[in-house]
């Protein structure tokens, strides 16, 4: 009687977070998937089920190819430039340096700068003739350049802003992971005449790795989910270079209101997630030891 009198209190303290789990996580990701099987309904034509039709059809679609090749690309630019930029900027602020806080502050700094806030800082950056960019090439004899105009430098350049942008938020979790590690185990390193190097390749990177682990996910999740700075610097152009999955996804549902591609695309998406974040858990997760 108290076992489950203790089971009835737990399920009434994890009700209100489950309900608002499944109302907001788990019953759109379904419903996406049952919309994907049918027709976009209009007007009074109601939608027909069409099964993997959809699917097909992104096969066939130029954009979307497009669309998950760019995503494919900025994905792995930005997860491993962002993750080890921000592993060594906090190993970098964790030292005993001068105006440590001012350091850290300016590396957080890009974080807490809204995302629109941020692409039009850039987008002022990247301007022709005016921006930054140019600014500082014509002083070397450097002609004028239309990095969000241009194919070959648009994607780039959308890869950078992310990077500037997520390298901060990830260095605050691996700062907070090595001032929680003891110091007693550099002090024993130092001891036995261990070099730099083979602690932090033998003892800090693998106390680092349930950090790692989480700082990767959020990495991936932020890779496919980009769409501020597409809408506000590049609108997926030139020519689609700069279109991502996300992108693609608010085109096909709010502006040609095809709703039966938007959720197909959408199911996409959280599969190669679901995909990614297995693989991640699988290969990463037998190396994460939390204590």
């Amino acid at each position: 009687m108290p076992m489950k009198r203790e089971t009835l209190h737990a399920w009434l303290l994890v009700l209100p977070a489950l309900v608002l789990l499944v109302g907001f996580t788990h019953w759109p990701a379904l419903t996406t998937i049952l919309d994907s099987l049918h027709t976009t309904p209009r007007g009074s034509r109601p939608s027909v089920f069409v099964g993997l039709e959809n699917y097909a059809d992104l096969l066939d679609d130029p954009v979307f190819l497009q669309a998950l090749w760019n995503n494919t690309i900025y994905a792995a630019v930005t997860i491993p430039a962002s993750v080890v930029i921000a592993l060594v900027m906090a190993l970098a602020v964790n030292q005993a340096l001068p105006g440590r806080p001012l350091l850290r502050m300016a590396y957080f700094t890009p974080t807490i700068l809204p995302m629109i806030a941020v692409a039009n800082i850039w987008l002022f950056f990247y301007t022709p003739d005016y921006g930054l960019f140019d600014r500082v090439l014509g002083l070397f004899g450097g002609g004028r350049h239309n990095w969000l105009g241009d194919r070959d430098t648009a994607l780039p350049a959308m890869i950078l802003v992310a990077v500037w942008k997520e390298a901060g938020f990830f260095m605050i979790f691996y700062l907070a992971a090595l001032q929680s590690m003891p110091p007693d185990l550099k002090e024993a390193a130092a001891l036995e005449g261990s070099s730099r190097w083979n602690f932090f390749r033998r003892v800090t990177l693998p106390l680092l790795m349930p950090t790692t682990l989480f700082v990767l996910v959020n990495a991936v999740v932020n890779a496919f989910r980009m769409v501020d700075h597409v809408v506000v610097m590049t609108r997926g152009g030139p020519d689609n270079a700069t279109t991502l999955l996300l992108y693609y996804i608010y085109e096909a549902g709010f502006r040609f209101w095809d709703t039966a591609m938007a959720a197909a695309l959408t199911t996409v998406l959280l599969a190669i997630l679901a995909t990614l974040a297995a693989l991640q858990f699988g290969l990463l997760g037998r190396r994460v030891h939390y204590r």
